[in-house]
């Protein structure tokens, strides 16, 4: 061998010659079954070929790849297995010139087979599995850096290259879950195919340009789908990291974009299947980071959003053509509900990986999807349309939800736009006791920035708050902007839903949430006014009860005010504050326990059906705290002024009292709580028909409006151009005399020491002389 070695490298020219007969003796010894020649022949090669590195070295791997293709399609397993050495030996070796003519196509199919081996001896089967691993990544690394070499991503080759490496992960992945021990597999693990074919995997994914990303996600979607591997998700899943922390960060987000393709491809599949893809996705999201959304970021939550009303469609209709089917339709309903789920999941994963301007946008973009009464989004009618309205709007909240808390914001003018505040608003005046929920906790995620809510998640009149721990900053000036353009809104409100008979423990909670942490994170001295103002309010709902609230609505909005000004009192520790609040609770305890957060919020609460008959020292009352905290330094006047929610155009649109009902009641309070009610002249009585003709009124006033622009828009467009002209020609020469008086006005010359005279036209006349002819006294002169 040492004598061949020598003669190759000593005359290279006759190296194909010398590669020619080792192949022709190779054949021939395969077909007599002389196994031991063949042994020597193929050793014989692999040394020559190791050892020279001349450019004639390209005839001479021809017969190479000729023999090692020879022994791949032979039966015998022994010589496959030395064929795939030998060709990975040859892959491993750098040449010096390129070629141009050499093709690897029967490799590919060959390693592909031998891959998924069904050989009925398991150690042979694997060996076999093993070296087809081998033989591709040989084929991978021959290929994948030569421009020139045959193109290894084309998907004629990558349709056999991955299902041959995902054949492999999943069948050990079986193999594996019955291995008797860990222990014993410990030696024998090195050399499974798993590892192997994960590590190939790996590779291959690591070397993938641009380009080249969608030929190699492609065979993996589709062999999931062939397998119905998307169902369990665990192996899924598990390709998709190998595959998220193999390939190049910068490509990530064109895989979540083939993932969100494959999800609209099969957006008529079972709901399990697409759950899986979505719970895939979420996975894929957290794991590329800010590089999983790429460019089209609304595009991504659009898609998912799409699927999240296909899949309310569905559960709605029991069939994927939207077709009412009664078939089924419990598990579909169920699968779907799971399905919608992984979805908002997804959303949240999503969302978390953007910077906080981008949460911002997507937020405002889930927000106007939600079908409101108030917009000119179109609200189905019928019953099915109102479940489907429903739901969608449950599930977008829900989305808006999982978005908000992970979003962190320290200025909240940026957090909360107006048009964004006012729909997300507008959704909290609804009569779905569970859409309002959503709405409070949207809130109440957004106010909460330094993470209190969870210190004070239950409702109780505690004696000493420091065992909190609250972290409590000083507003800043954008935050006391924001309340000052949002606050009385914000309290409108907070105000309705406290009148909502429809409410629970849950609402009371988050209610209360809500108020601490506007007192803590957006406070100012004007707007804990405001605040104290809002729950004596909410006190007085409870205590007059003109909306037929029950006994539990009733005793919760009094212990949801006892709560509240027990926490205020402690933050602003004003000692006469906190005394009065103290007194009241105490009298609360001994007399009507069962207004208080105690025995109102638990499992089963304690009322009482008497309560128009409770006496005034259970009450906080206005004029007493106005009174302590005007000693204080805050303003006596605003407090002992009774709130009343501002109206607007929404109570117009929502479902509860008409709007006379509202005005008059706003009238009546108002006239009610005034001290100049005696002097003030008898306002004019506020009937339905004083406020239908002001509604018409104003419409006819609309219509005027609506009429004259029109008339000078159509005048312009068809009157003639001298018209026009004469027109605007007129209206200059208006301005051009009320500017000449104007200017005769201003720059009229200062007035004379000598007097005035009559000009001839019968009007006084200022002259003006110069300052050196005019006759000063002498006590004005230096």
């Amino acid at each position: 061998m040492e004598k061949l070695t020598f003669y190759a490298l000593s005359a290279p020219e006759k190296l194909d010659r010398i590669g020619a007969y080792l192949s022709e003796r190779l054949i021939r010894d395969v077909s007599r079954h002389r196994y031991g020649y063949v042994c020597i022949a193929m050793e014989a090669l692999d040394q020559l070929l190791m050892a020279c590195h001349c450019q004639s070295i390209n005839l001479f791997v021809e017969s190479f790849l000729k023999m090692v293709a020879k022994l791949l399609e032979s039966e015998k397993p022994n010589l496959q297995i030395l064929g795939t050495n030998s060709f990975v030996k040859f892959a491993n070796i750098e040449e010096d010139t390129p070629s141009y003519h050499r093709s690897y196509d029967f490799f590919v199919s060959r390693f592909s087979e031998m891959c998924h081996s069904s050989h009925d001896d398991l150690e042979i089967r694997t060996k076999i599995r093993m070296s087809g691993i081998k033989g591709l990544q040989g084929v991978v690394r021959k290929t994948v850096n030569d421009e020139l070499q045959a193109n290894i991503w084309d998907p004629q080759h990558m349709d056999k290259i991955v299902p041959s490496l995902l054949f492999n992960l999943q069948h050990v992945e079986e193999a594996e879950s019955r291995s008797p021990s860990p222990l014993q597999a410990t030696e024998k693990e090195k050399e499974s195919p798993t590892e192997l074919a994960e590590r190939c995997l790996r590779e291959l994914l690591g070397r993938a340009a641009y380009g080249n990303i969608k030929n190699a996600i492609t065979p993996v979607l589709i062999h999931l789908d062939n397998h119905s591997l998307w169902e369990p998700k665990i192996f899924a899943t598990r390709c998709f990291r190998i595959i998220m922390y193999s390939i190049q960060p910068q490509h990530s987000h064109l895989v979540i974009q083939q993932l969100l393709g494959h999800l609209d491809a099969n957006s008529k599949s079972a709901a399990t299947v697409r759950a899986g893809i979505v719970e895939v996705l979420s996975e894929a999201a957290v794991i590329a980071a800010s590089g999983s959304v790429g460019p089209t970021v609304l595009e991504v939550f659009n898609t998912l959003l799409r699927q999240l009303r296909l899949s309310i469609d569905y559960a709605l209709t029991g069939s994927y053509n939207c077709i009412t089917g009664v078939s089924s339709k419990i598990i579909k309903e169920h699968e779907e509900r799971m399905f919608q789920e992984a979805v908002i999941k997804t959303i949240g994963s999503f969302a978390s990986t953007l910077p906080t301007y981008q949460q911002s946008e997507v937020m405002a973009f889930i927000m106007n999807k939600v079908p409101l009464p108030s917009t000119q989004q179109s609200i189905e009618a019928g019953k099915a349309g109102e479940n489907r309205n429903r739901l969608t709007q449950i599930m977008l909240l829900k989305s808006l939800l999982q978005v908000s808390v992970g979003f962190q914001c320290s200025n909240m003018l940026t957090a909360l736009p107006s048009a964004f505040l006012d729909r997300l608003l507008s959704a909290a005046l609804m009569e779905d006791a569970e859409i309002r929920l959503f709405v409070l906790e949207i809130l109440i995620s957004f106010i909460d920035r330094h993470d209190n809510r969870q210190k004070f998640s239950t409702i109780s009149t505690i004696s000493d708050i420091s065992v909190l721990k609250l972290k409590v900053e000083k507003c800043s000036r954008q935050d006391s902007v924001f309340m000052k353009k949002h606050s009385q809104q914000l309290f409108r409100h907070i105000y309705l839903i406290c009148k909502e008979e429809s409410n629970i423990q849950a609402h009371y909670e988050a209610l209360y949430s809500m108020l601490v942490l506007i007192s803590i994170e957006l406070a100012n001295e004007e707007v804990v006014v405001d605040l104290i103002r809002l729950v004596l309010a909410v006190q007085e709902i409870a205590q007059i009860n003109e909306d037929n609230l029950t006994a539990y609505n009733r005793c919760a909005l009094f212990a949801l005010g006892a709560a509240y000004l027990n926490l205020i009192s402690q933050l602003i520790t004003v000692p006469t504050f906190c005394q009065h609040i103290h007194e009241v609770i105490q009298m609360r305890q001994k007399e009507a326990p069962y207004l208080l957060p105690e025995d109102v919020f638990v499992e089963k609460p304690r009322l009482s059906k008497s309560l128009d008959r409770l006496g005034p020292e259970v009450f906080f009352w206005q004029s007493k705290i106005s009174e302590v905290l005007g000693g204080s330094g805050y303003n006596a006047d605003r407090l002992s002024t009774p709130y009343v929610p501002q109206l607007t155009d929404e109570d117009r649109l929502s479902k509860r009292k008409s709007i006379g009902e509202t005005i008059s009641l706003q009238v009546e309070v108002e006239s009610r709580n005034s001290p100049e009610r005696e002097q003030r002249a008898p306002a004019e009585e506020i009937t339905y028909e004083t406020l239908k003709k002001a509604i018409v009124d104003s419409v006819a006033v609309e219509e005027q409006e609506r009429e004259r622009r029109r008339q000078v828009v159509e005048k312009f467009q068809k009157a003639p151009f001298e018209e026009i002209a004469a027109h605007c020609g007129a209206r200059a020469t208006l301005l051009q005399s009320k500017l000449n008086q104007i200017f005769e006005i201003t720059i009229r010359p200062p007035p004379s020491p000598s007097g005035t005279i009559t000009a001839a036209y019968g009007q006084p006349q200022n002259h003006s002389i110069p300052v050196y002819e005019m006759k000063f006294p002498d006590l004005c002169v230096y």
